[in-house]
Parts: C-alpha cells; structure tokens; sequence
C-alpha cells in the first residue's frame, strides 16, 4: 500500500495531486484510478470532483506499475511461510546484505520495507546466504529465537539446498567432489555431489547436493574438476550465446520444522533467463 500526506501546496484537484506525486504517470491511467475508486483518502475512496486538504491521508494500493514509476524495489516473491519463518526468492545480481555497491537496494532491505508495510512486530535476519549472481530461496528467521534455532539446523547440516548448474564439457553419470576450496584465506574441506540431468555438446546440466556450507564452493570445485560452470568468468567458465549471469540456481530448499510443523520443502523453478540459455542450445528445461 503506498500512502502519502497532503502538504499545503498541494491541497485542491486529487487529480492535480496524482500528477505531481507521479510525473512519469499518462494523465489517463491517473484518472482510471480515479474512476475507478482505486485512490482512497479515510473517508472512502476520490474522484476528480472531490477537494483535497493539508493533511489528508491518500492511500493508493500496491501495484508492480505504480512500484515501477515511483522507482520502488519489486516486492519479494514469497515461496513459503509460517509463524517463524519467511523464504523467499532471491534473484540474481541482488545481495542479500547491505555490502559495498548495494547500500540502497539488497534482499534484506525489500524485506523489511514489506514488513514495516504490514506493520510487523518482530525483526528478520537471514539464516544463510546465496552468492551475488546465484538465485534460489532464501530463508529468513522471525525474531532472535527463531533465528538462533534454524542457524543450528544449518550448523547441523539437517537443512538440503539443491541446485542447477550448467558446466563445461561433458560429465557423465553422478559422483562426489571433495577437493579443498579457499575460504577467508585459508584450504578447507568441501564436499559436493553431482548427478547429470542432460549432456549436449559443449554443455552439460548438472544437478549439485552442498554436504558442505563454503563460499563460492560450487565454483571452486567445478572448476577444479575441470567443468567451470557458464558465465563464472572469475573461475575460467565460458559463456554461451545469451548468458548475462551465472548458471547456477538454487531449486530446492528442504528442512524439518523446529517449532513443530511439517518438514517444509521449497521448489523455485529456473528463471526465464536462464530456460531461454537451455532452449538456444537446444536442451529441455528441467
């Protein structure tokens, strides 16, 4: 919902008001929310005849095109939640924390100008992490005690992420990788099954089970077998023809309930981007 606050220079036509809040606005599709009774002040919803004072309260519902001309965040796609928990999707190229070079705009942020929009008593954080270009769910706890209970079950290795991945060349039939990869300076032990989905020629589509929780360790370890995947330009992989990003993505997220409910399973389908890559080259999307 977007509110706004009529200050004194703008009291009079709501129409009027509508164009300066929305410059970018056709004067017609301000004038169909007012026909339509989509624009609302306390006292029921405005058309063009009525008078706007200093102070009144103008309520517009949320809409992806009203987001889009007041240069809004897309509302966070939401996959699953419950009284503790909220996983939602995150797509590539956002962070999931405030860092350098995403101050303004990172999945953290989106999340909590929605629950500050539905006027939520408690806090979120997020219970793991997904790389800048890898998209897939992202769980985030509700409030302090939630959060310390699902970290454990990270910790634990009780929670099973799942992902999509194209790689170089071709590899054949399922194995393990558990060759060393560097995190915060230093070689430590990693663990990745594999089992291919389909080969086609320069191109295989693997999908990848983490055992273990290291930074950037699907890259490192598929680099070192030799398959780097597409679009990883840090690790050596080679970019096909209309791939902007990295082919990798998280596609399911599964997890037992702590606070007593059913195991909880989450399946993000593959981005468009990233289905239209398979079908140039020829190959079903999973």
């Amino acid at each position: 919902m977007i509110e706004w606050q009529v200050q004194p220079t703008e009291a009079g036509n709501p129409l009027e008001f509508l164009t300066n809040r929305l410059p970018g606005a056709p004067r017609s599709y301000l004038r169909q929310l007012l026909r339509k009774g989509r624009v609302r002040r306390d006292d029921g919803p405005l058309d063009e005849s009525a008078v706007l004072r200093p102070g009144d309260r103008v309520i517009l519902p949320e809409s992806a095109r009203l987001r889009q001309l007041l240069a809004l965040p897309p509302v966070p796609v939401i996959l699953y939640e419950s009284r503790e928990m909220l996983i939602v999707e995150k797509p590539a190229g956002l962070a999931v924390h405030g860092s350098q070079g995403h101050e303004e705009d990172h999945l953290l942020g989106r999340i909590q100008a929605l629950l500050q929009e539905r006027r939520a008593p408690y806090s979120v954080a997020p219970v793991h992490r997904l790389d800048l270009e890898t998209s897939g769910p992202i769980l985030f706890a509700k409030g302090r005690q939630a959060a310390g209970r699902l970290g454990q079950l990270f910790m634990d290795g009780a929670a099973q992420k799942s992902y999509l991945a194209l790689v170089a060349g071709e590899l054949i039939g399922a194995g393990r990788l558990e060759s060393p990869v560097r995190a915060k300076g230093k070689l430590k032990a990693a663990t990745t099954d594999y089992r291919t989905l389909t080969g086609f020629g320069d191109f295989t589509l693997v999908e990848l089970e983490l055992l273990s929780g290291r930074t950037h360790q699907i890259r490192q370890q598929l680099s070192a077998a030799g398959h780097p995947l597409t679009g990883d330009r840090r690790y050596g992989g080679p970019t096909p023809p209309g791939l902007k990003r990295l082919f990798l993505h998280c596609r399911k997220l599964a997890l037992p309930d702590p606070f007593g409910g059913p195991d909880v399973l989450v399946e993000s389908p593959l981005p468009a981007e990233l289905a239209q890559v398979l079908n140039a080259l020829g190959a079903r999307t999973p």
